[in-house]
């Protein structure tokens, strides 16, 4: 009698074998990245097969969960673009990584090095001496009539000599085995930290894998290129910035994670000015130098004066600080012309020419229709073509409307192809259908094989051109390899490059020695803005929510909003645009996305946990506003609320730097809740307040037991007064408030300058001694109005200050 395998597992199946289980069949004539054409496993995917087969279907799914919950809590997203517009997507990991072989992946990467110093010189000839058209090597329609062709940038020489410095590659095995490039990314390549992040999702769910495996890291490439953008800088006071288009672009979460992983800054264009041919940053400390910029934003935005005048995202003048050669980009503008597919039709021959040396790396068979002889070619095999404008820098398998299978358009009867090719033929290409290979994907339990591309990366180092060992898989969700890319339903894997051998771990740690550390100041006035904004709204949102729990509260009680206290408290809360008639007002609502949207504008400054119990935060407050009602439910979920906001705020205070940006932040949480007692108690405390005003107060302000210990009198409109406007030890009293914007304005740059203190920094100290004299007989209604005034000019005062 068999012994039964132990609980959770079940008995392992010897690799390749064909288990059931696996369900995993390769497709007959298609190349298999797990499979050889002999339906033999390669032996670099073995361990991986042999460990996976070992876990039952449950373990195997908890792993998966694993590696989802990581990607979720850290808050990885992608934006995809809809008929209904764009919005947040969490990232489609493909859970099975691509592995390959360390000895394959060699010959690869030495033909991504060739591949890359080929497009450095073809691009230094296009805005050089321009020999390769007037040798016939390109045609002149393609670099002239190319929208990617910056004819400002003509003759304009990089800082350091070098045109390209982060490169990546869109490559493909065909059915013979060999690998093919389908695309060059040249513009500003993306992914590059999504893959960080899927090399680490990966490993949380087969961490133990991972460990017995010698595969190779990622850090070391990332260190080399970090590295050598650090040897751009004209001097130690320069600064390096990841220059992005912004929250709206679909990969803005990766800027910011590249910038928060490399120690750079995050900009858009609107941070940065150029004065006397130097780009500049805008900060709270005045106009700091940036010498080197990494680019991810298209070239022709970067310039709304010499380039796309519509631009809204670029930064006037940009082009004449690289003239001046003050500034280096990564990639230099106008380097998106090598993008153009239309240009792989004449690489083979340009490679010869100025490498003399064939292409390593082939590229996809491609055919210009510009020329007499390929037009033939491309109509007499149009059932083999892919049909696609010349000009796009978009794979071919992208199905976004702009490339078209060959045989689709021969069923058409009414198209002529050959009138079609004659009359627009310089417009399009012919290129060949390629079958890409297949790689397993875990789809319903089973391995399932999938097509796939590869996504690799070059960074130009002081060593010369580094390959990232790894990059990321693109997966298709089907057979169809219009389906590869990720808008059009794909996903992604981590790419595992596996040597027979023990492999180095390095880390982005600096090693012991000499360190510098930055000043504070280098914060951009946009970045505080957001800071302060973030700190006013969270708090305008606490505020509310107290309110309208107390409010719900008595509601609940009273069961009719006609009863003066409530409508009291209900014609407040109007003119804050509150409507106490729903549970959760819109306005609360608005107020928690416009935190939401704030944070979304400084995620490279936000740490991963604030920004998951803020987003938590909203979507609570929006299932509570479509499913409470007024009442004890709705005092119970403004508690929760409540308590969700002081989670937020307890993880920023307790682990947000105390640095320049914090001060923002706390100023701007200072000044609303200074702002929110104050146009309360000046409502609530006088003589006409109706019955139980007073004692709603004090539970607003959180302040009931405060009260018994310090007063030995019932509630009345002076001991009110006294602890929720002048107790500067009472953390809800307006005193405490100025008292604690005095000290961080004081902190702030420039706040005192030989001597002098700044007009933000007199003012903030007025404020506070002025409302430090005062006794709780001599505040009135009218002094409440006057120091509400007085805080909203303090307001504008600090952003004329330092955000303008």
């Amino acid at each position: 009698m068999g012994k039964k395998p132990a609980t959770g597992r079940r008995a392992s199946a010897p690799a390749g074998s064909g288990d059931p289980s696996f369900g995993y069949r390769a497709l007959p004539g298609v190349a298999d990245e797990m499979v050889d054409t002999n339906g033999q496993v390669r032996p670099v995917w073995k361990q991986l097969l042999s460990s996976i087969n070992r876990l039952s279907a449950h373990e195997l799914s908890e792993r998966m969960a694993r590696a989802d919950r990581y990607l979720r809590d850290a808050g990885v997203f992608y934006r995809a673009y809809g008929a209904q517009g764009s919005g947040e997507r969490s990232w489609p990991i493909s859970h099975i990584p691509v592995l390959i072989d360390d000895r394959e992946w060699r010959g690869i990467a030495r033909g991504l090095v060739q591949r890359a110093n080929l497009l450095e010189a073809v691009v230094a000839d296009i805005y050089g001496e321009n020999r390769l058209v007037r040798d016939g090597f390109l045609p002149p329609a393609l670099v002239a009539s190319n929208p990617e062709f910056l004819r400002p940038l003509v003759g304009v020489k990089p800082v350091g000599g070098h045109y390209l410095h982060f490169c990546s590659f869109e490559i493909g095995r065909g059915p013979d085995g060999n690998w093919w490039v389908l695309a060059d990314r040249t513009q500003a390549p993306s992914g590059a930290g999504f893959a960080l992040e899927n090399r680490v999702a990966t490993t949380r769910a087969f961490s133990d894998i991972y460990a017995e495996l010698h595969v190779h890291r990622l850090a070391s490439f990332f260190g080399a290129f970090r590295d050598t953008l650090q040897t751009g800088r004209h001097s130690a006071d320069d600064r390096i910035a990841v220059l992005t288009p912004g929250p709206a672009n679909e990969t803005y979460f990766e800027h910011a994670y590249i910038a928060r992983y490399l120690g750079f800054m995050l900009l858009e264009g609107e941070d940065l000015i150029v004065v006397n041919d130097r780009v500049m940053v805008r900060t709270v400390a005045g106009l700091k130098p940036v010498s080197v910029l990494w680019r991810r934003l298209d070239a022709a935005y970067a310039d709304p004066l010499e380039l796309k005048q519509t631009s809204h995202i670029g930064t006037p003048g940009m082009v004449e600080a690289l003239r001046a050669g003050s500034v280096m980009i990564v990639n230099a503008l106008g380097s998106g012309i090598l993008e153009t597919r239309a240009f792989l039709a004449f690489m083979p021959t340009i490679c010869r020419h100025l490498l003399g040396e064939d292409l390593s790396l082939p590229s996809v068979a491609t055919w210009w229709c510009g020329q007499k002889a390929e037009r033939a070619h491309v109509a007499e095999n149009i059932g083999k073509m892919v049909i696609g404008p010349a000009y796009s820098r978009l794979p071919f398998f992208d199905d976004n409307g702009q490339s078209v299978l060959g045989a689709k358009l021969r069923d058409q009867a009414q198209l002529s192809i050959g009138d079609w090719l004659e009359s627009d033929g310089a417009k399009l290409v012919g290129q060949e259908a390629v079958t890409l290979s297949t790689t397993p994907a875990l789809v319903d339990g089973k391995l399932t094989p999938r097509p796939m591309s590869l996504r690799v990366y070059a960074a130009r180092t002081t060593n010369g051109w580094e390959i990232m060992p790894g990059g990321f898989a693109r997966i298709g969700s089907g057979d169809d390899v219009a389906a590869i890319a990720m808008q059009a339903g794909g996903s992604a894997a981590d790419v595992w490059i596996v040597s027979d051998k023990p492999v180095a771990r390095p880390t982005l740690l600096p090693a012991e020695a000499e360190f510098t550390r930055l000043m504070p100041g280098s914060l951009p006035s946009r970045a505080a803005d957001n800071l302060f904004w973030l700190g006013r709204y969270i708090e305008r949102a606490e505020g509310a929510l107290r309110i309208l729990r107390a409010w719900n509260a008595r509601f609940a009680e009273y069961a009719d909003p006609k009863q003066p206290l409530l409508a009291e408290v209900s014609a407040y809360l109007a003119a804050l645009d509150i409507d106490t008639a729903a549970a959760v007002p819109e306005s609360l609502l608005a107020n928690i996305e416009s935190a939401v949207y704030s944070a979304s504008n400084i995620r490279d400054r936000f740490s991963p946990d604030g920004w998951l119990a803020l987003n938590d935060l909203a979507k609570t407050a929006r299932r509570f506003h479509e499913h409470v009602q007024p009442g004890d439910d709705a005092a119970h979920a403004m508690t929760v609320l409540l308590r969700k906001l002081a989670g937020f705020a307890g993880l920023v205070h307790e682990n947000m730097y105390r640095f320049t940006g914090w001060r923002f932040l706390s100023i701007g949480r200072y000044l609303e809740r200074g702002l929110h007692m104050t146009r309360l108690l000046g409502h609530m405390a006088g003589p006409e307040a109706p019955d139980g005003a007073l004692d709603m107060l004090l539970e607003i302000g959180d302040n009931v037991m405060t009260h018994r210990r310090r007063y030995s009198v019932s509630t009345t409109r002076l001991t009110i007064t006294d602890l929720l406007a002048l107790d500067p030890l009472n953390p809800r009293s307006i005193l405490f408030q100025l008292n604690e914007i005095h000290n961080e304005v004081e902190q702030l740059p420039n706040a005192l300058v030989n001597g002098q203190m700044s007009p933000l920094s007199r003012e903030a100290m007025r404020l506070h001694s002025g409302l430090a004299v005062m006794t709780p007989e001599a505040l009135t209604a009218q002094s409440y109005r006057k120091l509400e005034q007085e805080l909203e000019h303090l307001s504008d005062l600090l952003a004329q200050t330092y955000l303008g």
